[in-house]
């Protein structure tokens, strides 16, 4: 298998930046890591799953993932979510529990509010954020957060209500198996726990995503549609999109959440190391148009016997 060189820029880590909003039951708590040095540096927000561990769903989570980004020349924000099981025992019953999906892409646009506050916090970081050049990611139900931002549309269970959580300041994402559409291909036991992904509708989702799924993740407890569910935001949705399929990857591809995680069922530092460089690589495409870093990432992670995977756009 081909991967990234050894090689690591260092990053810096810090956390919590502790944010006031009004209205939300608790503080906003967000982990930043960001490359030691270099200006102008993109943000990727990036939105947690809800798993089975407790504070892997949270600000402390997907260090693998968030260090590789950094390392790659990005700031990465990782808010602690309401629906965060470090939360639960607080927030049982508050409004919008226990998934708390509207809230969840609230807190993105919330950080974007508060980029300055949280860039004049972090120490070393003064001046060195690109506000202009801001993209999402999420895993898992941070994926369907993250659909929300980027234009898809959903309609509240509760309320009847067609909600627009679209973010205009965010101008590329990438979806880590996110869930799929939902109507007559949401069969599985589950189902009940998620009304909110019954009415997905990727028509309107039309910021440029990077779609990452695992050839292997099959979510029967929502679905038996298999593991080309997760491939629904990319073949739903409308120009321009990218759908990376990960060989032999599971739900947590190759192990995106923690180092060693109990959850993961595929765990591979390889895998992992070769979605950061591909993923970095295409974010990089969309901020810097002409950046030869992702063509030469796909050639070199995506062809010959090595391949992690394959590639394809609309």
């Amino acid at each position: 298998m081909n991967t990234p060189t050894d090689h690591t820029p260092a990053v810096l880590s810090y956390s919590p930046v502790v944010l006031s909003v009004p209205g939300r039951p608790v503080d906003l708590e967000v982990r930043v890591t960001a490359p030691v040095t270099g200006t102008a540096l993109p943000v990727v927000l990036l939105s947690h799953g809800h798993g089975g561990s407790h504070h892997l769903s949270s600000l402390n989570g997907y260090a693998p993932l968030a260090q590789l980004w950094a390392a790659a020349g990005f700031v990465v924000l990782q808010p602690t979510h309401l629906s965060s099981r470090t939360l639960s025992h607080r927030l049982a019953d508050a409004p919008g529990a226990p998934f708390f999906w509207r809230s969840r892409a609230q807190d993105m646009s919330d950080l974007v509010d508060r980029l300055d506050a949280i860039e004049k916090t972090v120490p070393q970081l003064a001046g060195r954020v690109d506000h202009d050049r801001i993209a999402v990611a999420g895993h898992s139900l941070g994926g369907h957060t993250a659909s929300l931002l980027l234009g898809a549309r959903a309609t509240d269970p509760d309320t009847g209500e067609v909600v627009d959580l679209t973010e205009p300041r965010i101008s590329a994402g990438v979806l880590l198996a996110a869930p799929g559409r939902g109507g007559d291909a949401l069969n599985g036991p589950r189902v009940g726990w998620v009304p909110f992904f019954r009415s997905t509708d990727f028509s309107t989702m039309t910021t440029p995503a990077l779609v990452v799924a695992g050839d292997e993740d099959d979510s029967r407890h929502f679905t038996a549609v298999g593991p080309d569910w997760h491939a629904d935001p990319y073949r739903l949705a409308p120009a321009p999109k990218t759908l990376l399929t990960l060989f032999g990857a599971g739900h947590l591809l190759g192990g995106i959440s923690g180092y060693d995680a109990a959850e993961t069922t595929d765990e591979n530092p390889g895998r992992v190391a070769a979605l950061g460089r591909l993923t970095a690589a295409w974010l990089h495409s969309r901020f810097r148009p002409g950046d030869p870093g992702w063509p030469a990432a796909c050639e070199a992670l995506t062809t010959g016997d090595g391949a992690v995977g394959r590639v394809e756009s609309t």
